[in-house]
């Protein structure tokens, strides 16, 4: 099989329109095909029109777009990332997580009437049903693991509901994606707070959705959060509210390609995330720094990675292919934030690691730069979070991508996800009787 460009058709000339099209050939039979490049996409329908059993292998769908999008851009070579048009770089410095959250499941930002009754919808559904607490949660082993714990409550959520599988419903859903952003933060700190053998806070609708969740966590007695801690957790929400096609966004979107209620679909996309490849790169970071120890150590450090030996965490990134835009606003508010809690003693070594990187041929010719993950770990940890809480950390804003996702791909009336596979076992054979064999 070719695939030839437009540009490179022997009948295109020079100085003429040169149309947006790939010509394929298939060289078993002559056959060939024209289709349109909209977006630098191509559809798989040319490959059906040459021969309806023909698939392409891609696994881990490296060159696939299995959807169409409207919810975030992401440009990995030109270190870009947009939420429905809007630069993150902005969105963090001047919105809100709500506000972001708005804007990613209906599409435009907010009006200031608009903006005072989703903040108050969502503030008065942080509650959770008594029975969740007592008999759901209270029947997890004494040392659970948070993100088990939430991947599980998220599920048993919709069982509270009676309209949780009303997804034909536009006012049914909106109802359920607002439960499950309101109600997100209380289970994670629910199940922080049952895995320490802590009391558990009851949510406080006189805070922000920020402090709220701060409040839940670390609430002891007399316990006022601070201004700093907060915004900082505010825009470390904003920053992990949505990241395109990922692992865990797939996952919503293929479950609930079944039409399956919003809670299952984001239990399975909270699994993918519960993933070390996936979630849990904060986490490794912390490991890694901490396994280096001291500034004085880093160089060697950096020279055993290059040999192979050691690895690099929080740098470099399946999509970027330049520094991640996340990484810059979330290093200055790590800054903010030690203001507050004072500086990590990893810090120093962190700062050293990504000069020395920053300045080394082998990384930048690999184009090998910091990520959201490299300083995210630290603010956290600053923070009092157990790196146990690092992808729960994760999974509460990233539920109102999730929930974007989910009302556009029922709103497209997208088909059941059904990815072909390449068969490669064994050809037809018969049955051997146990004593033959």
């Amino acid at each position: 099989m070719i695939l030839r460009p437009a540009e490179f058709q022997p009948w295109s000339h020079g100085g003429s329109h040169v149309p947006e099209t790939i010509t394929i050939t298939d060289d078993r039979t002559g056959k060939t095909v024209t289709v349109p490049i909209e977006g630098g996409v191509f559809p798989s329908s040319a490959l059906r029109e040459l021969d309806p059993s023909l698939y392409m292998y891609d696994p881990a769908y490296l060159s696939t777009a299995a959807t169409q999008s409207q919810i975030t851009y992401l440009d990995g070579t030109n270190g870009v990332l947009r939420y429905r048009g809007y630069p993150i770089e902005q969105l963090a410095e001047h919105s809100t997580y709500l506000e972001v959250a708005y804007l990613l499941v209906n599409g435009e930002l907010p009006t200031a009437a608009e903006l005072t009754t989703w903040t108050d919808d969502v503030t008065h559904h942080t509650f959770i049903h008594e029975n969740m607490r007592k008999r759901f949660v209270d029947g997890f082993h004494y040392d659970a693991h948070p993100m088990g714990m939430f991947v599980s409550a998220v599920a048993a959520l919709g069982t509270f509901y009676d309209g949780a599988k009303d997804i034909e419903d536009p006012a049914a859903r909106k109802h359920q994606t607002l439960r499950l952003i309101a109600k997100s933060p209380t289970i994670a700190a629910m199940c922080y707070r049952f895995s320490v053998g802590l009391p558990f806070n009851q949510p406080d609708n006189d805070l922000s959705y920020a402090a709220n969740f701060l409040n839940m966590m670390w609430k002891i007695g007399d316990y006022e959060v601070d201004p700093a801690l907060e915004r900082a957790m505010d825009i470390l929400f904003i920053l992990h509210a949505d990241h395109e096609q990922n692992c865990g966004t797939t996952a919503m979107r293929v479950i609930g390609s079944s039409h399956a209620d919003p809670y299952s679909s984001a239990a399975g996309a909270a699994s993918a995330l519960y993933g070390p490849r996936h979630g849990g790169a904060n986490e490794a970071v912390i490991r890694m720094l901490t396994e280096i120890g001291s500034i004085e150590n880093v160089p060697a450090f950096v020279e055993s990675v290059k040999k192979g030996e050691g690895r690099l965490m929080g740098f470099g990134h399946r999509v970027y292919k330049n520094y991640d835009p996340r990484a810059t606003i979330i290093k200055k508010a790590a800054y903010d934030v030690f203001e507050v809690t004072g500086k990590s003693p990893l810090l120093d070594i962190a700062l050293k690691l990504e000069e020395t990187a920053l300045e080394d041929p082998y990384f930048v010719d690999r184009k090998l730069y910091p990520n959201v993950d490299f300083y995210s770990g630290l603010i956290y940890q600053a923070l009092k979070f157990p790196v146990e809480m690092f992808t729960v950390l994760f999974a509460i804003p990233r539920m109102s991508g999730w929930l974007a996702h989910w009302e556009e791909l029922l709103d497209e009336g997208q088909k059941i996800s059904r990815p072909r596979q390449w068969y490669t076992g064994a050809d037809e054979r018969d049955y051997t009787p146990i004593a033959n064999r």
